[in-house]
């Protein structure tokens, strides 16, 4: 492994958890629930400012105690209660500030994540509320229908929806459901108008808004005229007077819209909401009884902890985002004298981004051969003059020295003669390699020659560490400690676990939990266990730019080195997938207990070897019977041993009932 630019400098102060927070940005995203403790391991604050703290690690080590391997998904769920109280919380600020004569009333899009448990929770924690569920399949709905018992709950009805869908949901309004089936295509209008009409029963209906408005940031491109669902102003009015005309009008409550996913810039939630306010207001002239707006989802988190518009950032807060609904539908239905809605939001990221962490471990960590090899007598001439460059650079003042004896220039010429130095090392690599190609240097030679641009490399990169503020430095040069990085090899599948820092360049919060004490001097990124070169997690937050390398530790004999994967709560389980038959990891609710410590909740146990065979339409026992009668074979012919035939019998017994995941 080769130092980096946080190389520890004699001159340098000591490092200390408070600058290992500042490094990864713990003091910016991680509020209020995640912080560095004086010993250097990341503390969780699952109520937040209501106190009670648990040490990362050793909540780890736990967990480790109770046979639940890593990599390991360790779910908050007083988190999600804590995002549930404060999202309200804000609305009712809003409320109260603004003098709004109407409530606020959510729901969570089950898409975000529909792990049972974490439904059960979001179900159980916002019944106080009210709070509903979005459903956006046929899947998703017989969820919610199974879970909302409360008749004041709303159940949002979303997506393409068959007949059987519609008169389902019509049907859960006998129950008692409270389901609002929202037009989001042109064709769906008459199929509930036939379903009504044959149950005798409507649902509760709602129309999505096709708007004008435009979005930002990645998602903004889902949005506008060309969106996806939503109906056009024209097709809006002919819904309306196609539900006029079946008796069904009284049943249209609620006034739909989105604007895209994670939306960073709050300008563009202004506009779409003056843009639908109006629109609700012209439908209650049309006489629709109406009720309900629902702003949709968008709700954005600060990945990075910027506070800027960029895709891992909000330039807002929940309170902003609040405020400019509650305001903003107000100052629209007020003037025409329109009773103001029940604002509904669809906010599953915002929800549950924070409440789980994903915590693995380093298998081991590879770097440049950068070692300086052992002279030879006899040595090709292309390595002496490797050699003679490599002693040229270490000749040359380190950082900020003075320059050598008769520089007249003064260090101002360092950087300079160190790009000569790389020119001329590059140069000689090349030159090794043409006649490796043409059969004049051996192998071991080229490796040397390899071994020693390396090293020309990190030490040109150790004199530039310590160059005074401001020098001038080729941008060739700037670029070697990226060069010089190392790859961590991570235990886990990035497809099955944080898919979307593949499919989409999602960054995410990724740093040591301990050791953030001490003074990082690597920098890296991370490969997973999967053969595919897309498994790399190789871009980090930092203050609105995003970094490819992280600065990392060495690592020590013995010793774990653990990761954790922050604010992946939403979207990652459910979208990831089999990638070389990586499945689910094992996963545990914790809850913090009244008398301090924590009480695991429940334990969801990561698919094994057999369950992702199974999933592919692969026979455990058929495999198992399989390689017994090629053992038989193979023992026939003499080339296998009955007690070596047990022993493979007894590895693939094993390996069916285990994780998927490597285990000591």
């Amino acid at each position: 492994m080769v130092t980096s630019r946080t190389a520890t400098d004699q001159a340098s102060p000591p490092w200390t958890a408070a600058d290992g927070a500042a490094l990864y940005g713990l003091d910016r995203w991680g509020e209020p629930y995640f912080s560095v403790g004086a010993r250097g391991q990341v503390m969780v604050q699952p109520r937040g400012e209501r106190g009670g703290a648990l040490d990362l690690v050793e909540l780890v080590r736990g967990l480790q105690g109770r046979d639940l391997s890593l990599p390991l998904l360790i779910r908050f769920d007083d988190i999600l209660e804590d995002r549930l109280e404060r999202l309200h919380a804000a609305f009712e600020r809003a409320i109260a500030q603004y003098g709004y004569g109407g409530r606020y009333q959510g729901v969570f899009p089950v898409k975000c994540n529909q792990q049972r448990h974490v439904v059960e929770q979001l179900v159980e924690s916002g019944r106080r509320w009210h709070f509903g569920l979005e459903a956006g399949s046929k899947a998703e709905l017989l969820i919610a229908l199974s879970l909302l018992d409360d008749p004041e709950a709303l159940l949002i009805c979303n997506g393409y929806k068959d007949r059987r869908y519609i008169e389902t949901a019509i049907l859960a309004r006998r129950l008692g459901r409270r389901p609002v089936v929202v037009i989001e295509q042109a064709d769906e209008v008459e199929r509930i108008i036939t379903a009504s009409q044959d149950l005798g029963a409507a649902p509760y209906i709602g129309i999505r808004a096709k708007l004008a408005s435009r979005s930002t940031g990645r998602w903004g491109s889902s949005v506008g005229e060309r969106a996806k669902f939503g109906l056009s102003i024209p097709d809006l009015l002919a819904t309306v007077e196609a539900l006029r005309s079946a008796g069904l009008l009284d049943d249209l409550r609620l006034l739909h819209f989105h604007v895209g996913s994670q939306i960073n810039d709050i300008a563009v939630l202004k506009d779409a909401l003056q843009e639908a306010g109006q629109i609700y207001v012209e439908l209650t002239r049309l006489g629709a009884p109406m009720g309900y707006l629902d702003v949709g989802g968008g709700l954005g988190i600060d990945y990075d902890g910027s506070r800027t518009a960029s895709a891992a950032s909000t330039n807002y807060s929940l309170q902003n985002y609040a405020n400019d609904v509650v305001a903003t539908v107000r100052e629209c239905c007020e003037p025409g004298g329109v009773p103001v809605p029940t604002l509904v939001s669809e906010s599953g990221r915002a929800i549950a981004s924070h409440f789980s962490v994903l915590v693995f471990d380093v298998l081991g960590a590879g770097a440049l051969p950068g070692a300086e090899p052992a002279a030879t007598e006899a040595e090709a001439l292309i390595l002496r003059n490797l050699r003679d460059t490599l002693r040229g650079i270490r000749a040359l003042p380190a950082g900020g020295d003075s320059a050598e004896p008769g520089d007249d220039d003064g260090d101002g010429r360092i950087p300079e003669r160190l790009q000569e130095a790389w020119n001329d090392a590059l140069k000689f690599k090349d030159d090794a390699l043409a006649a490796f190609r043409l059969g004049y240097l051996s192998l071991p030679e080229r490796a040397k020659a390899e071994q020693l641009t390396w090293a020309c490399c990190q030490a040109i990169a150790a004199r530039l560490e310590g160059m005074p503020e401001g020098t001038p430095i080729p941008e060739e040069l700037r670029a070697l400690p990226a060069a010089l990085a190392g790859t961590y090899y991570a235990n886990l599948s990035v497809f099955r676990s944080a898919p979307d820092t593949w499919a989409i360049d999602q960054l995410f919060p990724v740093l040591p939990i301990h050791r953030l004490d001490e003074r990082p001097i690597r920098l890296g990124s991370f490969a997973d266990l999967t053969c595919d070169s897309d498994g790399k997690i190789a871009r980090f937050i930092d203050r609105g730019q995003p970094k490819p390398l992280l600065e990392l530790h060495p690592l020590r004999d013995g010793e774990p080195y653990w990761i954790g994967l922050f604010l992946g709560g939403a979207y990652q389980e459910v979208m990831g997938n089999l990638h070389n038959l990586f499945g689910s990891t094992n996963a545990a609710h914790i809850r913090l207990s009244d008398g301090g410590g924590y009480r695991v909740e429940h334990v969801v146990r990561g698919d094994t070897n057999a369950e992702v065979l199974k999933a592919m339409e692969h026979d455990p026992a058929l495999l198992q019977e399989r390689l017994r009668v090629a053992s038989e074979a193979a023992i026939a012919r003499g080339d296998l041993a009955i007690a070596d035939a047990r022993r493979l019998m007894a590895h693939l017994r094993a390996s069916l009932e285990q994780t998927t995941y490597l285990q000591g």
